[in-house]
């Protein structure tokens, strides 16, 4: 029986590079659209799950993805919700890269420096890849600074995190200015720098001044690059003392762990995969 994956895409267009990821991780077949809605999405998903029965449900899967993670968890939601007993299908749900992305960064830090209790900053904190990155780390027992450009939207962060871990040390950092920025940094060993392309959030003069840095991760890869001084190439290279990822550096094990996901999916018909089980994936390939 061939292995089915239906892409829903929250935006217009299903994205080119979830299509031609899904087809190199081996699917035998794609069906892919967009602009789906929690509102609109009930008839697809009911395709996917009354056309096979028994054993042969496995071999149909759901993709949800799209550039909007917040709408790509209310659809992963409604998907789910429409399944009933073991009439479903196993789904994975990566709007904007963000778990793989996230999983990624958070793995290879871990290749290098010991989380638990490890004072980490996550620059961007509250965005997609900066949560997700955040709340793996208070996963792993680090004592995580949540960075946004106010307290207040990082706090709003930090409460999310607690609770999906429990004991989770988070903690809200303002970094918009120098002086808060400096304090943030302050005895830091790992920064993850995961905003907006093209926005600077630590300059090169600013990191060299952190003394405890050992770990440097920038996932933007537009320039100018999150972290001054980090390359986009860059993978486990060592600048100044620190060993640094760019975009790049990241990507290939991203990809890794999205191709792997993928297969995941076919394994059985029961499985939801969002940032934990995306990790835990991530973790078999180490």
């Amino acid at each position: 029986m061939r292995k089915i994956l239906v892409q829903l895409d929250t935006d217009p267009r299903p994205s080119v590079f979830d299509r031609v990821v899904a087809v190199d991780a081996g699917v035998d077949e794609l069906m892919s659209y967009g602009g789906i809605t929690p509102d609109n999405v009930e008839p697809l998903v009911h395709g996917a799950m009354f056309t096979r029965g028994g054993d042969g449900l496995k071999n149909t899967a759901i993709f949800v993805g799209g550039s909007d993670v917040a709408a790509g968890e209310q659809l992963l939601a409604r998907v789910v919700k429409t399944f009933f007993g073991p009439v479903r299908v196993s789904v994975l749900m990566d709007s904007n890269g963000s778990n793989t992305t996230a999983a990624a960064a958070v793995l290879l830090a871990r290749k290098h420096l010991p989380l638990r209790d490890a004072p980490v900053l996550v620059l961007a904190g509250t965005g997609p890849v900066g949560h997700r990155a955040a709340q793996l780390l208070a996963s792993e027992g680090a004592a995580v600074r949540v960075g946004s450009r106010t307290t207040q939207k990082a706090a709003q962060t930090c409460e999310a995190i607690r609770a999906a871990v429990a004991g989770a040390n988070v903690t809200p950092v303002a970094t918009s200015e120098p002086d808060s920025l400096k304090s943030a940094c302050d005895g830091v060993q790992l920064i993850i720098a995961a905003g907006a392309a093209g926005i600077e959030l630590l300059s090169a003069e600013d990191r060299r001044q952190i003394k405890s840095l050992k770990v440097a991760i920038d996932v933007n890869a537009v320039p100018p690059l999150g972290i001054g001084g980090v390359e986009v190439m860059d993978r486990a290279k060592e600048r100044d003392g620190v060993i640094c990822y760019g975009a790049i550096g990241v990507g290939g094990t991203k990809m890794k762990i999205h191709k792997a996901a993928l297969a995941r999916l076919f394994e059985g018909n029961t499985q939801v995969l969002d940032t934990d089980a995306i990790y835990r994936i991530g973790e078999t390939l180490a």
